[in-house]
């Protein structure tokens, strides 16, 4: 008798097992059904993102609110994967180096992969194709009309701090004297004072910034030179890595990503 009641226990304890086994599957499956990660779903995460960066990210002057297409992005990949974003404004260095320190969950930021920052960051899969960086001066018919002009010049030539543009100046650059602004806007308005005779960095925001702000001041010049794709930054090994990379695949193949690049951009995406 003390024999049966012993399997008899044991068979209910199984069952209970497999019914606790079958109530996990189907959490998991509701999480995959409602477009989020079970993991990440409901939680908050501190994005860092740099406010000067038009117009991927920026402060709208007449709703004082943070706006682009960086901002746009991150909200749509947030609402798809199931989780709440906080934004840290912050310069791009401080960007860099928090999420390399843990500080933040992550960084939109125009953020270019390098295999120097592979080394401390995990990159989400490119949500921007390269952009190239270009050169920009207050005279468009000025001396300088490439690179090598500043170069043989021996120009100061400004450009934002940490960033591939910097890195570019110092690997193939001999003769020219390279000023680095922790905000880049900072870099435009010293080329049309006159501070600094050129600026390299990244083409889509030289352009925005000579098409919209600066008021026939500063031309681009000479073309366009290497550059990277733009990524999600986080920490190495992060629980976010998966979600926003299922979510940006996602925005891709319903169209959402595309609507957010024709709205900041004027045009869809190559290839759609």
């Amino acid at each position: 008798m003390d024999a049966n009641g012993d399997d008899n226990d044991d068979v209910e304890a199984e069952d209970d097992e497999e019914d606790e086994d079958a109530e996990d599957e189907t959490d998991e499956d509701d999480g995959d059904e409602n477009g989020g990660d079970a993991s990440v779903e409901g939680e908050t995460y501190t994005v860092a993102t740099d406010n000067s960066f038009v117009p991927f990210a920026f402060v709208d002057l007449d709703t004082d609110e943070l706006t682009g297409f960086d901002i746009d992005l991150m909200d749509a990949v947030s609402e798809e994967a199931g989780f709440d974003v906080e934004y840290e404004t912050v310069d791009f260095n401080a960007a860099l180096s928090g999420i390399q320190a843990g500080t933040y969950d992550a960084s939109i930021n125009a953020m270019s992969i390098t295999e120097e920052r592979e080394d401390s960051v995990d990159f989400s899969d490119p949500y921007y194709p390269d952009s190239g960086i270009i050169l920009a001066v207050s005279e468009e018919d000025g001396d300088i009309q490439s690179l090598e002009d500043a170069e043989a010049d021996g120009a100061t030539v400004g450009t934002g701090q940490g960033s591939t543009s910097q890195d570019y100046l110092e690997e193939n650059t001999d003769n020219v004297d390279i000023e680095p602004y922790p905000d880049v806007t900072e870099a435009y308005q010293a080329v049309i004072a006159g501070h600094v005779d050129a600026v390299l960095y990244d083409e889509p925001n030289i352009l925005y910034f000579v098409e919209e702000q600066a008021q026939g001041q500063m031309f681009t010049v000479g073309e366009k030179l290497t550059g990277e794709d733009y990524a999600i930054g986080m920490p190495q090994d992060h629980e976010l890595v998966e979600p926003i990379n299922e979510a940006l695949e996602t925005l891709r193949d319903d169209g959402t990503y595309d609507d957010i690049f024709e709205e900041w951009f004027g045009e869809r995406p190559e290839g759609t």
